[in-house]
Parts: structure tokens; C-alpha cells; sequence
């Protein structure tokens, strides 16, 4: 028994919306512009409790983003969406890693949370109307790590190893 168009639709758009979230979180991450507007509408709105206003000046607050937030990692979970027509509600679990040096030294920590998002698709595409971030719970999880020792007090083979922190391998990896 084959799909339905309406059923196919319904399946493209919903990987068209996490596709979307995915390219959000890889941009935050990365601090990209270009993948960071790729995924929200100009006229867009967001409100993270710490932060609240129009696309332009989210995006002046990501990127460069803080000197004190020297690397993230945000880690999507499930999407919930609920489509209707050209608009979709979607909540996504996170759980974002953070380091941070508020002055006393690195430190990491962790959040879990939720996104309420409203996305719209517009001439083909879906993009973020509006993110409001929900915190679920936080965790400092003390100093951090110093990569130049690689890990479990194994030393790396190779510098990129190290993530984000130095240079972003995966940006090689996928030829940009």
C-alpha cells in the first residue's frame, strides 16, 4: 500500500523542519551567520529569558558571540510538530554544553531544556517565526578540560581532535 501525496508532504515537511533545527544548532555552534539566517525569517522573534528581540540583533548576539563562551555543543532530541498548512508549533528537546570563563577560570556547564518554536514556510522553505527557549535544569560541572592533554589522559594524535576549541575540523570534512 503506497503514500498518499498528502502523506509524502506531511513526511518532507517534518524533515524539512528538523533539518532546519539542525542547521540552527550547527550555526549557534559554529557561530555561522550565514547557517544561523539560513534557518530563521528576517521578520523573526526570540526570546531566550536572558536575551529577547528581532532577528537582526539575536544575530549580533551569537555571532561573534561572547568572548567568555569560548565553545558550545547544542544536542537536538525529539521534535514534537504539529503542522497545519503552511505553519508548524514544534518543540525540541536540547541539551546544550557550555564553556564558560565568567573571569575565575574555564568552566563547563550544561542545560536541558526545551524549544517552542513556530515555523512558516514561505516561497518553499521552512524558517523560524518565533523561538521561545524553556529551561529545564542547569548544571556546573566545574573546570574545564585542558585539550591540550587530549583526554582520559590519552594526548591527541593530531590537533583538530580538539573540536571547535581549535579549528573545526568538520568544516575540511564537509569542504567549506
Amino acid at each position: 500500500m503506497g503514500a498518499t501525496g498528502d502523506e509524502l508532504q506531511n513526511f518532507l515537511d517534518r524533515e524539512n523542519i528538523r533539518d532546519c533545527l539542525a542547521r540552527l544548532a550547527r550555526g549557534e555552534d559554529r557561530r555561522n551567520a550565514d547557517l544561523i539566517r539560513g534557518a530563521y525569517w528576517p521578520d523573526s522573534v526570540t526570546d531566550y529569558g536572558v536575551f529577547k528581540g528581532r532577528f537582526d540583533d539575536y544575530l549580533a548576539w551569537v555571532v561573534p558571540g561572547a568572548d567568555a563562551i569560548t565553545n558550545t555543543q547544542h544536542v537536538l532530541g525529539q521534535s514534537y510538530i504539529e503542522l497545519s498548512g503552511d505553519t508548524a508549533k514544534v518543540e525540541t528537546q536540547v541539551i546544550s554544553y557550555h564553556r564558560v570563563d565568567m573571569g575565575a577560570g574555564e568552566q563547563d556547564t550544561c542545560i536541558g531544556g526545551r524549544y517552542l518554536d513556530v515555523l512558516e514556510r514561505r516561497e518553499g522553505r521552512w524558517g523560524i517565526a518565533s523561538r521561545l527557549m524553556l529551561y529545564d535544569w542547569y548544571q556546573g560541572w566545574g573546570d574545564a578540560i585542558d585539550w591540550s592533554k587530549g583526554v582520559m589522559a590519552m594526548p591527541f594524535s593530531e590537533e583538530h581532535f580538539s573540536g571547535r576549541s581549535v579549528k573545526d575540523y568538520s568544516e575540511r570534512f564537509f569542504g567549506v
